[in-house]
């Protein structure tokens, strides 16, 4: 379960009625009862419902979740209602559907590069990066993850990834395998994943004992070249993830190449998904 805490929900809320709610107030209406219900316009894969009946709530409405994060829905299908004074509802509409509405739209298209991919081999792993919106990546990590997708790294804490700029901080031309070998004796624990931009670089990372091979901006038919040469070779085999410009059109092509983790950004810039919002009095 991702918790998103009260305080970034608070934070939104902020944001779109830093003082109340003008219009509302110059009518008059805010404390006549009202509904409301949001619901897909089309296909998508829902996420933060339950955050945007945590916004309901907070500003006082009641709200009940219809189609939980993660769960597909067709176009019609209700997403969310909820009932309360006119000025909690109309608080609470654009902050709550544009919430639902983006982070659908990250998930349905992360869902769309896992089903291209598993089309082809069902065991492939699509792993999201940690290059979402700024200031969005709770939400984000929760979009992709309802959508079937895992983190790729939630930051640069809790992995260790050599990228080759921690190569230029080397020494020599052996720095690569130095590099890993250190990498290796300091964090027995851990795996070793290094970011490789070149066949020569990916068999000198693999034969210092690189845990996963993450094949930089490299084309299908290179990816499929280089497992077949790694395969060829005695010894635990490395993991090879591919990285760099992957998305639901090439996801299967990469896929059958022969890579078991596909690492993308692409998901995080999707269309918002279009979430379709009645309010009526009661």
């Amino acid at each position: 379960m991702h918790h998103i805490p009260d305080s970034v929900l608070h934070g939104l809320i902020a944001e779109d009625i830093p003082y109340g709610d003008l219009t509302t107030r110059s009518l008059a209406i805010g404390q006549m009862p009202g509904r409301i219900s949001f619901s897909a316009r089309g296909p998508m894969v829902a996420c933060c419902t339950e955050e945007a009946a945590r916004i309901l709530a907070l500003l006082g409405c009641t709200a009940e979740v219809a189609t939980a994060s993660g769960r597909d829905a067709a176009a019609g299908t209700l997403l969310l209602e909820g009932s309360g004074r006119a000025e909690c509802l109309l608080s609470a509409w654009k902050v709550a559907q544009t919430l639902i509405e983006w982070t659908s739209g990250v998930a349905t298209a992360a869902r769309a590069v896992i089903d291209a991919a598993r089309a082809v081999d069902p065991t492939v792993t699509v792993a999201c990066t940690r290059k979402a919106v700024p200031g969005t990546r709770a939400l984000s990590a929760k979009a992709i993850c309802v959508a079937g997708a895992t983190l790729h790294r939630c930051g640069l804490s809790d992995t260790i990834l050599l990228f080759p700029e921690h190569r230029a901080f080397g020494h020599g031309p052996d720095a690569l395998r130095q590099q890993v070998t250190d990498l290796r004796l300091r964090n027995p624990e851990r795996g070793i994943v290094v970011e490789v931009k070149t066949p020569e670089e990916a068999m000198t990372a693999r034969n210092a004992g690189a845990t996963v091979l993450q094949l930089e901006k490299f084309s299908p038919e290179e990816v499929a070249r280089l497992a077949a040469a790694i395969a060829a070779t005695d010894g635990p085999q490395p993991v090879i993830a591919a990285a760099g410009g992957i998305s639901a059109a090439n996801a299967a092509a990469y896929a059958d190449a022969g890579a078991r983790v596909l690492v993308t950004s692409w998901p995080y810039t999707a269309r918002p998904a279009d979430v379709q919002v009645r309010i009526f009095a009661a």
